[in-house]
This record gives C-alpha cells, structure tokens and sequence, in this order.
C-alpha cells in the first residue's frame, strides 16, 4: 500500500467529506485507511487517534462556517444581518450535515479558545449590537439565536418538518421575523 500523498489537511478533509457521507459518527481511522488505500498506521502521522480526527474535523467545520458567516455579514446590519447569519447555518447543515454535527462536538477549554468559535459568538455579538441589548440580555440572546438556529436546522434534517404545513421555509422566515421582533422590543427587567 502506498502512503497516497497524506497530509494532514487531506486527512481532515477526506474525514469531514465521509462525514458528509455518512455520518460524523461513522468517521474513523480505519474507514478514512480504506479511502486512502492505506494502512490504519498510516495516518497516526497525520492523526493521533479517533479523537483527534474527530477534533480536526470539527475545527474544519467551526472555521468554515465561521468563514461563510463572515463574509454573508460583510456591510449588513439589524434584521438584515440577522436573517444572513442564520441562512449561512442553515445552508452549512444542509449542504454538510457530517461536518455541522462535528462543529457540535464539545471541544476542552483550551481548543475551543483557539478554535473560530470565539469568531461565531464575535458575529453574533456584533448582530446583537444593533438591537442595543446590555448585558446579561446580550448573553441570553446568543443562548437564544444559537438553540433556535441549531434546533430548527436539527428538527429539520431529521425529518421533523417534513409531513406538515405550513412549509419548513415558511416556517423559517416567519420565526426570523419574529426573532426580529423580540429582539428590537426585548424585555427589560
């Protein structure tokens, strides 16, 4: 078996392209050995182990959409901005479902730090700004976006809107215009 040109980034990315394929959960070393036509020992140049690939993977994911959201903000703001960050998850989920699961996965303290998960919460943040929140009202609203882009794009790739009406797309851009809504009449405490 030849070494196929591995590196570590064609690694990551063949993973996150399986994931894609078949499921986050279904990446493992051994699978990625097959794809390569490689041996398993092969890649532990490139990977430490399952979990490092896992980790790479989601980092793959955090700084793609991270990227994708970063450039759909560019100039916008309020309602506008809102309704750009949230397309750029639910079209990432869509288009990579394996890759959205493994930005999901809990990274320790330190990855996570230095990982574009710190950008994501800056963008939402920067969104928030424009519907002049204070703290902790800020804080709450990150919470409250992320559970509702993150359990609508979850709802929805399982099937979960699939056999009522009114569409899931209906459903989408009327709950953004209601997260609009509360957001520029937020409650004071």
């Amino acid at each position: 078996m030849s070494r196929a040109g591995l590196t570590t980034e064609r690694v990551v990315r063949a993973g996150a392209e399986l994931a894609d394929e078949a499921g986050f959960d279904r990446v493992t070393p051994s699978e990625l050995a097959r794809r390569f036509d490689v041996k398993v020992a092969s890649l532990y140049s490139h990977v430490r182990n399952a979990g490092d690939l896992r980790v790479k993977i989601a980092l793959l994911a955090l700084e793609e959409l991270a990227d994708r959201a970063a450039a759909a903000l560019a100039g916008r703001s309020g309602r506008d901005a809102l309704v750009a960050f949230a397309a750029v998850y639910r079209d990432y989920a869509r288009e990579h479902p394996g890759r959205y699961a493994a930005a999901q996965l809990r990274l320790d303290p330190e990855t996570a730090a230095a990982s574009a998960g710190p950008r994501h919460a800056a963008m939402m943040r920067a969104i928030l700004r424009g519907y002049a929140l204070t703290e902790p009202d800020e804080t709450h609203a990150v919470r409250l976006l992320g559970s509702f882009f993150h359990g609508f794009v979850s709802l929805e790739a399982g099937g979960g809107f699939d056999h009522s009406s009114p569409a899931a797309a209906e459903s989408w851009t009327r709950l953004l215009d209601v997260l609009d809504s509360l957001l520029r009449d937020w409650p004071r405490p």
